[in-house]
């Protein structure tokens, strides 16, 4: 008895329909041009006002990056390890040094 109100106030869906939002086609023809831009022959292209900002500040921070690369700590659990083991080794009085016993 509860059923049949139940569903008739469920709304009824419609079957998917497959949907286009493209347009159509968006292919461009190559033009032989870089980025579009006509250069007469004999003259070198001008540059835009903010590419030399672009340029220096990308180099300038992938050269701050890899120096900061070269010179992170060292944080892996091997390290702390090593270091631990030697703190708590001196701290007992027992030798740290490495010494091959003799064949």
């Amino acid at each position: 008895m509860l059923r049949q109100p139940l569903l008739r106030a469920l709304p009824r869906v419609a079957p998917r329909q497959a949907r286009a939002a493209s347009h159509g086609p968006s292919y461009n023809q190559p033009s032989g041009y870089l980025f579009g831009e006509k250069i007469p022959k004999g003259q070198k292209r001008q540059r835009e006002s903010w590419e030399t900002i672009f340029y220096v500040g990308m180099g300038g921070s992938v050269a701050l990056v890899t120096v900061m690369f070269a010179y992170r700590p060292d944080t892996s659990i091997q390290t702390w390890a090593l270091q631990e083991a030697k703190a708590r080794m001196e701290a007992r009085g027992e030798t740290v040094e490495y010494k091959p016993s003799q064949p």
